[in-house]
């Protein structure tokens, strides 16, 4: 099982690339950040973390560009995979994002995991121009034409949500058909379906909390609809508890991810430190 580290980047405390290469050379497997373009004053759409239009934290606000940040962290490292968790793709032209994003893969080395969201805000959607009640069918369809654009010569792709005609788009990135796609969601059966049909694997969502019989329940959805393997899952975690690490790892949890304080460059630095010896990456 591998462990990556998660960091809500923002406008203060430590920089991506600062994070990102200290937990290389700390023995983490993976980087990630997440993504919010801005948040509307006015909302009523529910956070998962408080259950009302309230933040648990005002970074949601202070977000940085993930695919700006993990270019940062691209430049300064080797080895450490460089994901979103999660990336709202929704909020983006799908064109340019195929293109940002292929372009980050072919430039580390084939080293991006692409987490996706379907977007807990619907304001915030609302403004990019998605129907939040579209955002399902809106998010198939642009990572189909991403995929498209990733792996064919003369790629096109006519949907409700994406059009465009034979064209040409490289680089293509190193890892085809595409970066591990992976959704960041609740674990209903409705998600689940989802991501058996059109994903590699599932982001578990922070207040998530029965892990081992939704990791169960995801495996057998997966053998059932004849996908070959087991899909990825990556677990967001608080603490690196022993036996809730092993319980993880049995049940089939490929990859933990811990998030950071929101504390300056000392404090943090000094925090991967401490997570790195109590992982046993460092004697």
């Amino acid at each position: 099982m591998r462990h990556g580290i998660t960091l809500f980047t923002s406008d203060r405390g430590i920089r991506p690339d600062v994070a990102a290469k200290t937990a290389e050379s700390r023995g983490f497997d993976s980087f990630y950040v997440p993504e919010h373009t801005h948040i509307p004053v006015r909302r009523t759409s529910a956070h998962p973390g408080t259950g009302n239009e309230t933040l648990p934290d005002d970074r949601y606000m202070r977000t940085l560009d993930p695919w700006v940040a993990l270019g940062l962290a691209a430049a300064v490292t080797s080895t450490i995979r460089l994901g979103t968790s999660v990336a709202l793709p929704l909020e983006h032209d799908p064109i340019t994002l195929a293109k940002t994003i292929a372009s980050l893969d072919h430039l580390s080395g084939g080293r991006v995991n692409l987490g996706a969201g379907f977007g807990w805000n619907a304001e915030e959607l609302a403004d990019h121009g998605v129907p939040p009640t579209k955002r399902r069918t809106a998010l198939r369809e642009y990572l189909e034409a991403m995929q498209a654009l990733w792996t064919q010569e003369e790629a096109s792709y006519d949907g409700k949500f994406v059009s465009f005609g034979p064209s040409w788009a490289w680089p293509k990135p190193v890892q085809q058909p595409r970066p591990p796609l992976l959704i960041g969601a609740g674990a209903t059966d409705r998600n689940f379906e989802w991501i058996v049909r059109s994903a590699d694997g599932w982001i578990t969502t922070p207040t998530e909390r029965d892990i081992v019989d939704n990791v169960r329940r995801l495996h057998k959805m997966w053998a059932d609809a004849g996908r070959t393997g087991t899909p990825e899952v990556i677990a967001l975690a608080g603490r690196p508890d022993p036996d809730t690490l092993d319980q993880w790892r049995d049940a089939g949890v490929t990859e933990v991810i811990f998030g950071l304080p929101d504390r300056d460059e000392a404090d943090v630095v000094a925090y991967i430190d401490r997570l790195a010896g109590k992982l046993g990456h460092v004697s």
